[in-house]
């Protein structure tokens, strides 16, 4: 590093949370304990439960609603907006 000191009480602390926190939002199937990866099919029933795909075959009923696992920047992306014709353009202003 840049000559910072460093702890090792603080970091191993830090390194604790933030896994805890990655832990927290992750999706687990009920099944196995595998986290789903990217893309993925999850299946979500109506008592809770999440299944993955290698799971699903092993359950009678039929999921509430079927879903693929989505990553950490999902929505987060820039779009285009769409032109819009009902706005005239802005005159051009010229120096004076």
């Amino acid at each position: 590093m840049d000559g910072a000191p460093t702890d090792p009480a603080l970091t191993r602390q830090l390194l604790r949370r933030s896994v805890g926190a990655l832990a927290a939002e992750r999706t687990c199937c009920a099944g196995c304990g595998r986290t789903p990866l990217v893309g993925e099919t999850i299946h979500r029933y109506e008592d809770g439960r999440d299944l993955c795909a290698l799971c699903r075959p092993r359950e009678r009923e039929a999921p509430a609603r079927s879903e693929a696992v989505r990553g950490a920047a999902w929505g987060t992306a820039v779009r285009r907006r769409a032109d819009r014709p009902d706005r005239r353009p802005r005159p051009v202003r010229r120096a004076a």
